[in-house]
């Protein structure tokens, strides 16, 4: 017993032991915990929303509150301009959305024609007539057929399931706002309620850890958001500008992914620059110089203006953060990975500090 008191190695050995353990055991009686996943499954999506959009407007209530007004009235007033936003986007924008992407749907043979005819004028210029692009999409096994066969599949397979969908988007519909609320008014709360399950000489060190990752969280939430919203705005102008059809809906897909740092530009111009391309090389080029430009503001003046330094992770780190989490989780971990990985390094730093601070104490006594 005293040789598992004083030696840290086999201590945390065996709890990882423990651990892995417990976890192979859980695994094996799945079926006690099917309630819990039904449970977690069908409130992980509102949750998640509403965490979100916590994150995204609560700054706006604080500033409410710095003009002497309550914070419950702050509340209702950015919950009554969020909701009023949601109804006037739903009538307004919601149906453009859906007929530029059921046009978009219809011209993909339209579209995957123009890509074939932009690659024949491709092989004409002066130093690419030796390249073979069938013998090279072929080894990537890739073809247009194939290419606009999966995405056909993909439409079919999605409209099988419009059902299911929308009974999801009714119930977020429905649930986020409540969520919101609450969150907005019950969340200065949390803290001290976690700190509560701790021992006494813990709760000031939870209740320091819990405000460093929340500043961290919404500093990235908040900031990103608001800067990813400017960039959507800049890009629908930008593609208005130059004449690309969808504008609205490639700009709503630019300003989602510049979420993602780093890899989300690329993402998101991705769909934008093959519709160029099927119209002419130079509109391609257009819209690449559009995406250079509006990103060359982002990085250098919205996020550094709204995000700061809260996340100060390397973009070495970033990106391979987005691989593993991407390839863990999918699309959710490609857009949370980054605030999960900031938080956790939050909690090490938070600990690897506050144990250099126990030690210099011991050594002082």
């Amino acid at each position: 017993m005293n040789l598992f008191k004083s030696s840290k190695l086999l201590f945390w050995t065996l709890w990882s032991l423990a651990a892995v353990l417990t976890i192979y055991i859980s695994t094996k009686i799945s079926f006690v915990f099917q309630p819990l996943y039904a449970l977690f499954s069908t409130l992980f999506v509102p949750v998640l929303i509403a965490g979100f959009l916590y994150y995204l407007m609560n700054p706006f209530i604080k500033l409410i509150e710095k003009v002497k007004v309550k914070r419950s009235y702050g509340i209702i007033i950015v919950m009554i301009l969020a909701i009023s936003g949601t109804i006037s986007f739903g009538i307004k924008i919601v149906p453009i959305l859906l007929e530029q992407l059921s046009e978009l749907i219809i011209n993909i043979p339209n579209i995957i024609a123009n890509i074939e005819i932009q690659a024949d004028d491709i092989k004409r210029i002066p130093g690419l007539e030796q390249v073979d692009f069938e013998e090279v999409l072929t080894r990537l096994n890739l073809s247009l057929d194939t290419i606009s066969n999966t995405v056909l599949s993909s439409i079919t397979t999605s409209i099988s399931s419009i059902i299911s969908t929308i009974t999801g988007l009714a119930v977020v519909l429905i649930t986020v706002p409540i969520i919101l609320f609450y969150l907005f008014h019950d969340g200065q709360k949390f803290t001290p309620a976690v700190a509560g399950l701790f021992p006494t000489k813990y709760k000031k060190h939870v209740i320091e850890l819990l405000s460093q990752m929340n500043v961290v969280v919404s500093g990235y939430v908040s900031g990103k958001g608001l800067a990813s919203i400017i960039v959507g705005i800049l890009v629908y102008i930008g593609m208005l500008f130059i004449g690309l059809p969808y504008s609205l809906l490639l700009a709503i897909i630019c300003g989602a992914t510049n979420m993602i740092p780093y890899i989300g530009p690329f993402i998101g111009a991705a769909p934008a620059f093959i519709i160029g391309l099927t119209i002419s090389p130079g509109k391609a080029i257009l819209v690449v110089l559009l995406i250079v430009i509006i990103q060359q503001v982002d990085i250098n003046f919205l996020t550094p203006k709204f995000v700061g330094k809260n996340l100060d992770i390397h973009p070495l780190t970033i990106i391979v953060v987005l691989l593993v989490a991407g390839k863990m989780a999918g699309i959710v971990g490609i857009i949370f990975g980054v605030p999960g990985f900031a938080v956790i390094k939050t909690i090490v730093v938070y600990i690897k500090n506050l144990v250099v601070e126990e030690n210099k104490k011991v050594k002082l006594l």
